[in-house]
Parts: C-alpha cells; structure tokens; sequence
C-alpha cells in the first residue's frame, strides 16, 4: 500500500484522481456573500488591534506558522465564537483517505477542525505570512475530502495571516468546489471584519 502525504499533492492530482471540478457560478457559494451577520463595535475595536499585531508581526521578519496561529488565527476564532459551545476544537488531526482502486492511502494533519453536532463547519490550514492561499489550496481540499459527512456541504478556510480565503466542497459523483473573493489584512480599512462576517455565517448553518 503507497502513502501519500497531503502537503505533497497538487491540484491536478486532485482533478485527476478524485474527478474535482471548480464552480465559477457566484451562487454556488451563497454562504459567503448573503445574510452576512453584522459586526459590533466590540468586536471591531478587537479585529483592529489584530491587525495592528500583524503590521508589529512583518516589521520583525521571519513570521512562522505558529506564530501566525498564535497572534492572528486563534484571535480572530475566539472573537467569532467558535471556540464555544456547541463547538469542537481538534487541533493536528489527522486524516486518512484511501483509494480503493490504486492502492493509495493519503495521510494529512489539519492545523485546527472546527466542528458542531460532528459535522465539520470549518477548517482553517494556516500557513506563514510568505505563503499565497493557492499554494495551499490542494492540501486544504484534500482535507475537506476526508470529510466523513459526504452528504453536507464542507466549509473551509486557508488562512496565511496577511491573506484569508474560504473554500466550499460539495460532493457527490462529482465533487466541486467553489472559492470566495481573497480578503487581505494590509489593504486599506480592516478586511478582518468581513472574515469575521463569514466565520459567524458559517457557524449559524443547520446541522
């Protein structure tokens, strides 16, 4: 039996082998865009000073995955309140997916599961603030394929610290995904606050 890590597969292998087609359609991923939750006042006065730590962050070079994690990722979770009841926070875990036909297992370990009533709302693979979002698209979507809920949408989101994109799975014979617009820290406003915005929308979904 061959092992395959996750980090190591690209998109094409995940096209090739698992038949994934990407959606273009903007309503595939509606979750993203519509009945946005509002974001209060509190909660901006937070977001701001997250940012402020990510400029203190780059004017002291090189920024780590853990440090990323630590001072940008796990704020930005515990301000949208998915650190709470009912959720479940699985930080490295481990995934397995097998290939029946080729003889393959792919191994992974996700940087943090966030789940409710054992559903997977969203799972955030964090990289180092050098890292571009498509340089971790196929390992993330790998993971959204070990889903074991195949019949429920998967939510994900990459995050690198300066740049946040979500990603949704839908499978079936097919699986496809779809991509949200790429929220940056360093562009002008806080584009934190529509990150927020979506990481509460996801969390308010039905079991």
């Amino acid at each position: 039996m061959q092992k395959l890590q996750a980090r190591d597969l690209s998109l094409r292998y995940l096209i090739d082998n698992f038949g994934l087609q990407r959606v273009r359609n903007s309503e595939f991923f509606r979750e993203g865009q519509e009945n946005l939750p509002e974001v209060t006042d509190s909660e901006k006065q937070l977001l701001d000073r997250v940012q402020d730590i990510y400029f203190n962050l780059v004017d002291t070079p090189p920024v780590l995955d853990n440090a990323v994690k630590l001072t940008i990722i796990s704020p930005i979770l515990f301000i949208a309140g998915l650190y709470d009841s009912p959720f479940q926070v699985k930080a490295e875990k481990s995934i397995s997916i097998q290939e029946e036909d080729e003889g393959r297992i792919i191994e992974g370990r996700i940087d943090i599961l966030i789940m409710k009533a054992n559903l997977w709302v969203t799972l955030i693979e964090s990289k180092q603030l050098s890292f571009s979002t498509d340089e971790a698209l196929a390992q993330h979507l790998t993971y959204m394929l070990a889903d074991p809920n195949p019949e429920t949408p998967t939510f994900g989101m990459i995050a690198t610290g300066a740049n946040f994109n979500f990603v949704k799975l839908v499978r079936g014979e097919t699986p496809q995904y779809a991509r949200s617009a790429e929220f940056v820290i360093s562009n002008p406003g806080n584009e934190l606050y529509r990150v927020l915005q979506i990481l509460k929308r996801l969390s308010q979904l039905p079991d």
